[in-house]
């Protein structure tokens, strides 16, 4: 099996030295970039498997090279930056990326990080597909259907649906969810969740207020109500 690559984007000749020593020692064949531009040619040409994404970035900044990927690939992305508010992690998470990593940084920790990503890259890890009753959730694709109508979900809504899909019937915890869907140290209130699981039944629920599919377990957590598919 070939190397996984993973695309190095900082501004900061000795991070990104830092970062590819240990990311080299894993086995990754690594690509570095220190400015937008360069950043988007090569996530285009090389095809990276990861990329480990600085925010703040000379000529095009992290948040809109997260943008335009998004249009076109769906490939895993790593944040890398100074912001450490709860709003900055959620506006990241919500342009697509997979995961937060607040400088100063462990390179031995985004090591971790990154090979965690790619544990749940859905090539790897189950099918590119489940279906749930009417539910269709595409992983490459990062869609979302019901009953064959598009639902346009935001990326954390796709992720903490995809994440209760993949085990229906099992209840997730709140902290479970951060953990599993959205792969970064949450520091706000875990009520955050209940604001998105909220949202995520609004575009999923037929009734919001009587949910069908994602359950609340009082005391516990959430759920994807098991459904028998259609034969």
């Amino acid at each position: 099996m070939s190397a996984n690559r993973v695309l190095v984007v900082d501004d900061d000749t000795k991070t990104v030295d830092l970062v590819k020593l240990y990311l080299n020692r894993d086995g990754y064949r690594v690509f570095t970039a220190q400015n937008g531009i360069e950043a988007l040619r090569l996530a285009r040409e090389s095809h990276p498997d990861l990329i480990v994404l600085d925010l703040m970035l000379p000529g095009i900044d992290g948040l809109e090279i997260c943008r335009r990927l998004r249009n076109e690939s769906d490939v895993p992305i790593i944040m890398l930056t100074a912001r450490t508010t709860d709003e900055d992690k959620l506006t990241g998470l919500d342009m697509g990326t997979d995961d937060y990593v607040t400088k100063p940084f462990s390179p031995k920790e985004l090591a971790a990080r990154v090979r965690t990503v790619l544990r749940r890259l859905p090539g790897e890890r189950g099918p590119n597909e489940i279906r749930h009753g009417d539910i269709v959730v595409n992983f490459p694709r990062r869609e979302v259907s019901l009953a064959g109508r598009p639902l346009h979900l935001t990326t954390i809504e796709f992720k903490l649906l995809a994440t209760m899909a993949k085990e229906p019937g099992r209840i997730f915890s709140r902290a479970q969810l951060v953990e599993k869907a959205l792969g970064y140290d949450f520091e706000g209130n875990d009520r955050t969740i209940d604001v998105h699981i909220l949202n995520l039944r609004r575009n999923l629920e037929p009734d919001p207020k009587r949910p069908k599919y994602i359950k609340t377990v009082y005391g516990d957590g959430y759920k994807l109500a098991e459904i028998a598919n259609d034969t």
